[in-house]
């Protein structure tokens, strides 16, 4: 079975990026373990913390990220572009820089993103891929999953209600799952 790490761009508990993460949990073929990591703790990128030691909460991510087989980000979308609070935690997690082959380098990516407005995200997984091109990452390019309209597809629990969003996200997952068994093939 491979492992991907999953991680939500957005922090507040009811954003719909966390959701779209859960129900990618939930929704991941048995052939797939989608393992939900959150960005919370990780501090504000400073030259100065990272000369003193990697904190703890970048070090335990890193070290996750080196051992799964893939990573999940799910974006939201801000002001065309992607979260700050996610490009930081994938900024601390390329430091020291000797350590971006061990946890970034051939590492298949996958991106969706969910938003209440209609731009669904596209600007945001655009916006990602030099990002990802930079770090060394294999980024797959399957049918998208860009969420428009987010609060018509999750109820008031953060719950995708929606038959039709449900299949998308399926399929999404279904094909990373085969993108992932053929990258670990010799």
């Amino acid at each position: 079975m491979a492992t991907v790490i999953g991680i939500s761009g957005a922090l507040r508990k009811a954003s719909y990026n966390a959701a779209l993460l859960r129900a990618a949990v939930e929704l991941a073929p048995s052939s797939l373990s989608i393992v939900a990591q959150s960005i919370r703790d990780v501090p504000l990128y400073d030259g100065d913390v990272e000369a003193d030691g990697i904190p703890e909460p970048v070090r335990v991510l890193k070290d996750r990220l080196a051992d799964a087989d893939g990573l999940l980000l799910v974006t939201p979308e801000y002001n065309n572009s992607i979260p700050g609070v996610m490009k930081n935690a994938i900024d601390w997690m390329s430091r020291p820089a000797k350590d971006i082959p061990r946890v970034f380098g051939g590492k298949p990516v996958a991106i969706m993103g969910a938003t209440p407005g209609r731009g669904a995200t596209i600007l945001a997984q655009n916006a990602w891929l030099p990002v990802l091109r930079t770090l060394g990452t294999q980024p797959w390019f399957g049918p998208r999953v860009q969420i428009p309209g987010a609060a018509k597809v999750f109820d008031a629990e953060g719950h995708l209600t929606d038959d039709e969003t449900r299949a998308i996200v399926k399929k999404f997952l279904d094909g990373f799952a085969e993108y992932l068994a053929r990258a670990k093939r010799p």
